[in-house]
């Protein structure tokens, strides 16, 4: 399964972090598929660069972001978290 995740590149106490594509198997800062942006958490406000067309292209893959990806993508308006299957309580049949 493809991943959305973060890949830390910075230093010690300079964190910073590329937006990657990589397979869910792959070690935190191991092997990625593609680079999709980066995040700079320490600027004020926090920087993030994107490429929105690779983004909306592994989306439609299927590829599934980590929680801190998904509320970066959100912010920036990439991402709306699809609509659950689950019928609800008020649907679900009574036994």
């Amino acid at each position: 399964m493809v991943k959305i995740r973060l890949f830390r590149v910075g230093g010690k106490s300079k964190p910073f972090y590329r937006i990657v594509a990589a397979d869910s198997r792959s070690p935190r800062s191991g092997r990625f598929i593609e680079r999709l942006g980066s995040y700079d958490p320490k600027g004020n406000p926090a920087k993030v660069v994107l490429k929105a067309e690779r983004i909306r292209h592994w989306l439609a893959q299927g590829a599934l972001p980590t929680k801190t990806v998904e509320v970066i993508l959100r912010k920036e308006g990439y991402y709306r978290k699809p609509e659950s299957t689950d019928p609800g309580p008020e649907m679900k049949e009574s036994k």
